[in-house]
């Protein structure tokens, strides 16, 4: 009987490529872990996204991108398309996985631990929409679940706290 992972540095997921990636090439990283869509009103989140990667990337933090089609149908696209469509909308530059379910049967191993780890609203595990995002620290711990509606460019301070950045407040999100 294969036991459960203990931490989301035992699991992998294919890049857009269908290059399998272990998570454990982020241990030791700030990560912000969003489900993804091309066709959604949130979509423009991509370019915040971008640029929090690009402020901090060096920094030790990363972006982690994962398409999925179950809000309304909003990410149709195959993988080879979504590469493109994020490249020339917006620059994405981070690591973005292949399409995934982020809800029911199908839930992809990594979203299944984040929503355990972080529940939603009212305590629930059910993902509602496009760019739910998770904010995870550099022991792989979850340390916040973001809804839809905040923008990237407003985690900028949690992320800069949890990079020992600065003075930025408290990590809890």
């Amino acid at each position: 009987m294969k036991s459960e992972p203990v931490t989301l540095y035992e699991l992998s997921a294919p890049l857009l490529s269908g290059e399998a990636v272990s998570l454990s090439e982020f241990a030791g990283r700030v990560l912000l872990i969003v489900n993804t869509a091309s066709k959604c009103g949130f979509t423009p989140q991509y370019g915040g996204l971008e640029q929090l990667y690009r402020t901090y990337a060096e920094r030790g933090f990363s972006v982690l991108g994962f398409p999925c089609n179950q809000f309304g149908g909003q990410e149709p696209g195959t993988e080879e398309e979504i590469g493109r469509f994020c490249e020339r909308n917006y620059g994405v530059s981070f690591p973005m996985f292949a399409k995934i379910d982020v809800n029911g049967p199908l839930t992809h191993p990594v979203f299944q631990m984040l929503k355990r780890a972080r529940r939603g609203i009212f305590g629930t595990q059910r993902i509602k929409w496009n760019f739910t995002k998770f904010l995870v620290d550099r022991d792989g711990q979850v340390v916040g679940r973001i809804g839809p509606s905040t923008t990237p460019t407003d985690l900028g301070p949690k992320i800069e706290a949890l990079l020992g950045i600065g003075n930025s407040g408290t990590t809890g999100v």
